[in-house]
């Protein structure tokens, strides 16, 4: 999923206010009018006092974006590749499965530590998971386990198709107790969605140090007592005594 930014336009004699989404090869305006503007048509792109000021064929923009408006310059003049929004990079494992672009597959075999297209490897950095079909995606359960702690499941399917939808690979994904976290756009054709494991979230555990990195338990029933006394008596104590 692109950055998005409130904020306002002036473009052809018109001012609104709306959502500007910074997408993979377009940048996108919502509000009282709509433009989408392709990167490949640009003729030039400045960022100045706030302002990211955009100019293509005879029509022009300004995007009033504060101190974003450099920020978004930058990633329209230096767009990251494909390989480099999905993560790929030296010394990895990586697992494709069911992906159906050969060259992808073996660029992928030549850049990881450990590589495979028939099975999902144990601690798998990255797993591809390539379907066309919304009953595929029962299979996507079967991948988590083989996951590293950080690592990440992309699961790559077909756009505009009746088949499979973007709604669906959400469910599914997450029904296999995984977090959406990022969309690419994978080719021409096709959507990468990209999930992890959830971060374990601190209030789960019985009881939390927050002068720790972990959560700790009390090692005895008078150590316990003690924590719960200490917490009471804090509790008890006004914000702000009176001298």
């Amino acid at each position: 999923m692109g950055s998005e930014l409130l904020c306002r336009i002036r473009s052809g004699g018109r001012t609104a206010s709306g959502k500007a989404l910074l997408e993979t090869g377009e940048i996108i305006f919502r509000g009282d009018f709509r433009l989408k503007i392709s990167f490949a048509l640009l003729k030039s792109v400045t960022a100045r006092n706030g302002e990211l000021r955009l100019k293509w064929g005879s029509e022009s923009a300004v995007f009033e974006l504060g101190e974003q408006a450099e920020t978004w310059a930058y990633k329209i003049l230096h767009p990251k590749s494909t390989a480099e929004k999905l993560g790929i990079k030296p010394g990895l494992v990586i697992s494709a499965i069911a992906m159906s672009d050969g060259s992808f597959a073996k660029d992928l075999r030549s850049q990881s530590k450990s590589f495979s297209d028939s099975k999902a490897l144990k601690d798998s950095d990255l797993i591809f998971f390539g379907t066309s079909r919304a009953s595929e995606l029962t299979g996507i359960g079967r991948l988590r386990p083989s996951l590293a702690g950080a690592g990440a499941l992309w699961i790559v399917y077909p756009k505009g198709r009746q088949e499979i939808t973007e709604l669906q690979v959400l469910n599914a994904g997450r029904a296999a107790g995984l977090v959406d976290v990022k969309v690419v756009r994978f080719s021409d054709t096709h959507t990468a969605l990209k999930f992890v494991r959830p971060k374990a979230k601190c209030q789960q555990q019985p009881i939390c140090n927050p002068e720790l990195r972990s959560p700790q338990r009390p090692k005895s029933k008078d150590a316990y007592a003690r924590v719960v006394s200490t917490s009471r008596r804090r509790a008890a104590l006004p914000r702000n005594p009176r001298k």
